[in-house]
């Protein structure tokens, strides 16, 4: 009897090219986990190895040139990449051996994560990888997606304040990328309502147009954020690869995160700060301990 099942499924494919985070809850074990959640393929490239878990980071190894090399090669001379989502390069040579392969592969659309530094305040990076990210990625990213503490590091001043944004994000569209989103979860605590904000440029009738727009949300009030500004960007990079636009896109991967936190804010991972619980559309939501505590 003849198959009545259709002889393939196209499914939106998201490589991540990101170090790993052995405590599973930030790193490309985050973005693995935001893929599947919101009904993507997920690849990986590692590039670093770090020992990790809530209470900070302890060791990071980075892997060998030709290895992140030739994992990019393996991906896309058989499965293919609808989008590629950029995390942790701890080097500049690593910056250099990513952004070549993804040339030499003609990568479109990249949503870079300039990850540069850990919540626990452990350097990811550092001045010289952040200007080889200026210098190589940033020109090849449809998206770049700073915090303020990355915005600060790449403009070398202090980014403080929503009023800062948008000069902030217009030094940083100047420097090569379609779109910037900057991300306002560092405000300090007495800011009850977060802004994010995102620019980017199109263009209309050979014209280039630079639009921008605030994404205004509450602060969810739990010390469960790691892994947050991975989760953010993952989440943008596989709802542009599902057919959305930039600003459709960044609003859904908002209200993702903000109910993974709000799902998260009671879970019990770790004696530091855990995650927020990337799988809250499909298993219950963390509770008090008194109601159920995981």
């Amino acid at each position: 009897m003849k198959s009545s099942l259709p002889t393939s499924v196209k499914i939106a494919k998201i490589l991540t090219i990101a170090g790993s985070d052995s405590g599973g809850g930030a790193g490309l074990q985050a973005d693995l986990k935001v893929i599947t959640a919101l009904g993507g393929y997920g690849m990986s490239v590692v590039t670093a190895i770090t020992a990790q878990n809530t209470l900070g980071v302890s060791c990071i190894q980075d892997v060998n040139l030709d290895v992140i090399e030739a994992q990019i090669d393996a991906i896309f001379l058989d499965i293919g990449v609808d989008i590629v989502k950029i995390g942790m390069l701890a080097s500049p040579e690593i910056v250099r051996t990513v952004a070549s392969a993804l040339k030499r592969h003609g990568a479109k659309r990249i949503v870079l994560d300039p990850v540069l530094r850990a919540t626990s305040g452990a350097s990811l990076g550092g001045d010289d990888t952040a200007q080889a990210m200026m210098t190589y990625l940033f020109p090849m990213a449809s998206l770049i997606t700073p915090n303020l503490d990355e915005a600060s590091l790449l403009l070398g001043r202090e980014i403080t304040t929503v009023a800062d944004f948008a000069l902030a994000a217009q030094e940083l569209l100047d420097m090569g990328p379609q779109a910037v989103l900057i991300k306002g979860g560092h405000l300090d605590a007495t800011h009850t309502q977060l802004t994010d904000f995102l620019m980017w440029r199109t263009l209309e009738d050979n014209l280039e147009i630079v639009q921008s727009k605030e994404f205004k949300h509450y602060r969810v009030n739990t010390v469960n954020t790691h892994g947050t500004g991975c989760s953010l960007s993952s989440a943008v990079a596989t709802y542009l690869a599902d057919g959305h636009d930039l600003a459709h896109s960044v609003a859904k991967a908002i209200a993702y995160v903000e109910a993974g936190l709000e799902a998260g804010r009671f879970l019990s991972i770790g004696e530091g700060p855990g995650p927020l619980w990337h799988m809250h559309a499909f298993y219950p939501t963390a509770l008090p301990e008194e109601e159920g505590k995981y």
